[in-house]
């Protein structure tokens, strides 16, 4: 059942990170799930895999340095081609967040931290449609 060729979590916090891979584990949707405390490094990961490889993507919003917008822009202008899932995962509850974060097309859903086998399930469900 393994959908993607690989899994990137984008948080700077590494709490979050260890959960939210242990839980994409037990689901089995990708055999590759990479965490990174910086999106700059997302980014280079992303660059370094073929065009062909399917990549979802779980992304929080508020980090230093690069935060979630910025990264969105950044890998549009560098990655305009790819076909891959980002998935905003954040703790905001603002409403002009989620409506902002669906205004890019390669955003394919919004999700509330903390992330649970119900909202992967969901996602999956949306994805596979």
């Amino acid at each position: 059942m393994i959908y993607f060729d690989a899994i990137f979590l984008v948080d700077d916090d590494p709490i979050n990170n260890l959960i939210n891979k242990r839980l994409l584990k037990k689901m089995n949707f990708s055999e590759n799930i990479y965490e990174f405390l910086e999106a700059e490094k997302a980014l280079e990961n992303i660059a370094a895999l073929p065009p062909t490889d399917s990549i979802m993507v779980f992304l929080d919003i508020n980090m230093p340095v690069m935060n979630g917008w910025e990264f969105l822009n950044e890998y549009l202008s560098q990655f305009e081609n790819r076909k891959d899932k980002i998935v905003i995962l954040s703790s905001s509850i603002d409403f002009q967040d989620r409506q902002r974060a669906m205004g890019y097309h390669i955003v394919s859903g919004f999700l509330e931290k903390p992330l649970t086998l119900e909202k992967i399930e969901f996602q999956m469900k949306k994805y596979l449609e």
